[in-house]
């Protein structure tokens, strides 16, 4: 390639590294809406974002140090992905898919690049077709790696016999024409007691999580006095299910002190319910409260019974965000002051207006929730008691969700 060339292939490359934090989440939600295998929880989703963002990254180091297609290699955090895609059973094609609606999207940018900045059209056709070439290169080596890395991973995960349980307890879960019955007979086990769901997981990267998962689980186990059974889903994942003839009452704060030992381990506790409807309703509870402690990025014990309300929103927390920030207004600043004066003004409404119990709630003096409140509602420009519901569902979302965030 003459030198002109390569100085505007550098020149478009740069462009988008520049871009690169629009690019990765417009890429990730055009494969989340194209492709429902990609319509994941905010954990996994998490590691796509890091995959799509570390593929990007190596095309354009590619583009601009003129690294040879010899020295590239699977990103770690796109084989980790490919990885979890095939233990959670999505199709390869799919995943391919995606790389090649990435391949093309890339390509599309810089086109539009190279128009804004109108080179002379040999040298701008010249440009664009190199480009083009090596970001198609590149994802032919990267796919072949990833054939092998999620083969490699299916036959393993296939092997393991306790696919075969998360398997039917999915089944179960899900398939609600699924009769009590059938799904006792599926799962070898009474479903007409009472059901208590506790999802464990490590965040991505845990090296060697097995240990940990099984700590967790014997913990549970001696908190809760019975025998769980166990469903792995992934190697950072387990989903435990608790059952007896009586309403369990499990000990969280006891569960989460037991567990300050293991800060890396998350645990999600769902309501005990009974039945068929109650098995399935324990584990969508925990699931809610798992949906919330992955949003609000927290470790520890977190019970469905805490976070109920905040677990409705946690779908969509950039627009729980979004109506906070107008029903608190200046209350949403992420310096210190205003984080102090929410959790303040949160804790003064649950202790429904009382100074002297929000006082000792906080550890603080009564004259401090004066002044902090007073100061609060010249921030909104009105007094708490106007709109006080909207307020307090802001303030209850941003304190569990962990909002407000850049």
């Amino acid at each position: 390639m003459a030198p002109d060339y390569d100085a505007l292939v550098r020149e478009v490359a740069g462009r988008i590294k520049a871009d690169l934090d629009r690019l990765t989440p417009a890429m990730t939600t055009m494969f989340a809406d194209t492709i429902p295998e990609f319509r994941h929880d905010d954990e996994i989703r998490g590691l796509m974002v890091a995959s799509t963002e570390s593929n990007l990254t190596a095309i354009i180091d590619m583009l601009t140090l003129g690294i040879g297609l010899g020295d590239i290699t699977v990103p770690p955090a796109a084989a980790e992905y490919a990885r979890r895609f095939a233990q959670h059973d999505l199709s390869l094609e799919a995943l391919l898919r995606a790389y090649r609606l990435g391949e093309h999207m890339f390509v599309q940018r810089t086109i539009r690049l190279l128009a804004e900045l109108a080179p002379p059209t040999e040298v701008a056709l010249a440009a664009a077709a190199r480009i083009a070439e090596l970001v198609n290169s590149y994802i032919d080596q990267v796919i072949e790696g990833l054939i092998d890395i999620y083969g490699t991973e299916r036959r393993r995960w296939d092997a393991r016999t306790d696919a075969a349980r998360a398997a039917q307890v999915r089944a179960v879960l899900d398939a609600e024409e699924l009769d009590l019955a059938s799904a006792e007979q599926m799962l070898s086990a009474s479903l007409r007691g009472w059901h208590q769901f506790v999802l464990l997981w490590t965040p991505p990267g845990t090296a060697d999580p097995g240990p940990v998962l099984r700590a967790g689980i014997q913990v549970l186990a001696a908190v809760s006095a019975r025998s769980p059974m166990t469903v792995d889903i992934d190697e950072h994942t387990r989903w435990v299910w608790l059952a007896s003839t009586g309403r369990p009452v499990l000990d969280t704060a006891r569960l989460a002190r037991e567990l300050r030992a293991t800060p890396i381990l998350s645990m999600a506790v769902g309501d005990p319910a009974t039945g068929l409807a109650g098995f399935r309703q324990s584990f969508h509870d925990a699931q809610r409260a798992r949906s919330v402690a992955v949003a609000a990025r927290s470790r520890g014990v977190l019970a469905y019974a805490d976070v109920a309300l905040t677990g409705l929103l946690a779908d969509d927390v950039a627009r729980v965000q979004a109506w906070a920030a107008r029903v608190l207004g200046g209350l949403m600043g992420t310096d210190e002051t205003a984080a102090r004066l929410r959790e303040t003004v949160r804790v003064f409404l649950d202790a429904r207006g009382s100074y002297t119990d929000a006082a000792a709630r906080l550890h603080v003096h009564k004259n401090t929730v004066h002044y902090r409140v007073r100061k609060a509602e010249e921030v909104l420009g009105h007094p708490l008691t106007e709109h006080r519901l909207d307020i307090e569902v802001a303030l209850l979302a941003c304190a569990q969700l962990g909002l407000p965030r850049a």
